[in-house]
């Protein structure tokens, strides 16, 4: 053990019964934190850390399995013995379920509680240690990989690999490692903007074939397969959504799906007046700017009005592919009113062969977290806004019209328009008037710009963007960086660091998962 005391909390309606058990404990060398019931249990351990839990099933109120289910939410590695009364099969079924770490069956003795908790804690220890170990083996591969000549298929496995750790390090309490990872992330930012910068080019506007898949073939790759074998679908797009987000998400889905997760990357900017817009036309900005001028609404006031024409470029795509504008229902959900309406309606419109919904929860959360304290605290890292968003998820319409739909026997494709990334590093860019406000991208007149910290696009047509007149550029922050004038610079530098942003060029805006959910049959 540890100088440290290992701090236990444990939670049991008849907990003065128990004193005999906790000092037992304590003369161990453990620290015993005692509660009564699973509300006081829930509030501690949310204000305090604790190394395992000691949790009574039968509490009256809220009860043993409903504080595992909060517990686990909020705290999903740590491990949580259960104590119970019952033997039922189906009990302990659906606790082991929830992945407790042990259980035992009252009564029992001091010893018998001791065991118990030094065997969830070395094992714990145990799992860390090999945890470091993988992890040590997995970053020098990763570095053998960095030396080597990756293409876009390569910087698809790498992230996927960054994402698995993001996931696997969450609540170790080890920050070597931790730091290791985010330095290693960093690293890899930088080689992978450099990768997109020179590579673009080659993509943008070429046959599919020659380059990844990019915002433009969402539709033809994952979509129209499904209506022209004339299935059912819906398209979901999850505003700012990030490939580890989803993650998260996937669990929640699978009772009701079968999941296949893929990836693509988003067109640049990483911002929605270009990369939505790109998903529901089909097409590159510069490409609907030329077709369908009236709708290309760059220098609109706020990015929710560059936005306005969704439904109708979707309506022209399916057009293009031979398809009846009529077999859609398209609708943006920004507002709580929004989706109760759309929880209401959404099971009479069973004569729309196709539906498309879009949810702003995140990108409302990343406009937000600038100008709110409270929101700010609410996500102030990269973890946090993983709970948040999967605490959102659990109690959502979202959640809800994705259970109907698979009553329905709907395909549902889920994706995002492009991803965030937590800016830390301040970038100076210089322009006139005119330049645009965005924090992560900006275009306007002979920008400047520290080109270590920003990609410069002095040609636009070259990346498929709408050239504007003669002297328009765009500039898009590399790796974490965030945009500020020269002027109020230091009010700006503290108004955004830390906060989530997008339009710039990193794996966690770019690379962006897109999954198809095929309905389980009833009772699977």
């Amino acid at each position: 053990m540890s100088n440290t005391p290992r701090r236990i909390l444990w939670a049991d309606d008849e907990i003065d019964m128990l004193r005999p058990h906790i000092i037992y404990l304590r003369g161990k060398g453990f620290e015993v934190t005692a509660v009564s019931n699973g509300d006081d249990a829930l509030q501690l351990a949310a204000k305090e850390h604790f190394d395992a839990v000691l949790l009574d099933e039968m509490m009256p109120g809220l009860g043993g399995l409903a504080v595992l289910e909060s517990l686990q939410a909020a705290h999903p590695n740590l491990p949580v013995i259960m104590v119970t009364k019952s033997e039922e099969e189906n009990l302990m079924d659906r606790a082991l379920g929830r992945r407790i770490s042990d259980y035992l069956t009252k009564p029992v003795n001091p010893s018998q509680v001791f065991l118990a908790i030094k065997k969830v804690l070395e094992s714990e220890a145990l799992q860390r240690t090999q945890k470091t170990r993988d992890y040590v083996a997995d970053y020098n591969r990763l570095l053998s990989l960095r030396h080597g000549d990756l293409d876009w298929r390569d910087w698809l496995d790498l992230y996927r690999g960054v994402v698995d750790w993001d996931l696997e390090l969450r609540g170790m309490q080890n920050e070597s490692l931790l730091q290791a990872h985010i330095d290693q992330k960093v690293q890899l930012n930088r080689e992978f903007g450099r990768f997109v910068e020179s590579h673009y080019r080659d993509w943008a506007g070429k046959p599919r074939a020659v380059r990844p898949p990019l915002s433009v073939d969402v539709f033809p790759e994952w979509l129209l397969p499904h209506l022209q074998a004339g299935r059912r679908l819906a398209l979901v797009v999850i505003d700012c959504m990030r490939l580890d987000q989803w993650r998260m998400l996937e669990p929640l889905v699978a009772p009701y799906f079968e999941i296949r997760t893929e990836h693509y990357y988003a067109i640049l900017p990483t911002a929605t007046p270009y990369a939505r817009n790109a998903i529901f036309s089909g097409l590159y900005p510069l490409e609907i700017q030329q077709r369908y001028p009236d709708w290309w609404l760059e220098d609109a006031p706020k990015e929710a009005g560059r936005n306005r024409f969704e439904k109708e470029l979707m309506e022209e795509q399916l057009k293009r592919h031979h398809l009846a504008p009529e077999m859609m229902r398209y609708q943006k959900i920004y507002t709580e009113q929004e989706g109760n309406l759309l929880r209401r309606k959404v099971g009479t419109w069973g004569d729309r062969r196709f539906l498309a919904f879009v949810f702003n929860f995140l990108d409302m959360l990343a406009h937000g977290q600038s100008d709110s304290e409270i929101l700010h605290e609410l996500a102030p890292d990269e973890e946090a806004l993983r709970r948040l968003l999967q605490s959102w998820f659990q109690h959502s319409v979202l959640l809800e019209v994705l259970r109907i739909l698979s009553r329905q026997n709907t395909v549902v494709v889920v994706t995002s328009d492009h991803g965030l990334v937590h800016c830390r590093r301040p970038s100076v860019v210089l322009g006139n008037r005119e330049t645009s406000t965005s924090i992560r991208y900006k275009f306007g007149d002979n920008l400047v710009c520290d080109e270590n910290e920003a990609i410069h696009i002095r040609k636009p047509m070259d990346f498929m963007l709408p050239p504007g007149h003669l002297n328009k550029q765009y500039v898009m922050a590399r790796e974490n960086y965030f945009f500020v004038y020269p002027t109020n610079q230091h009010h700006y530098e503290r108004q955004f660091r830390g906060t989530f942003q997008h339009g710039g060029v990193s794996l966690e805006e770019v690379v962006l998962p897109v999954a198809t959910l095929i309905p389980r049959s009833p009772g699977a």
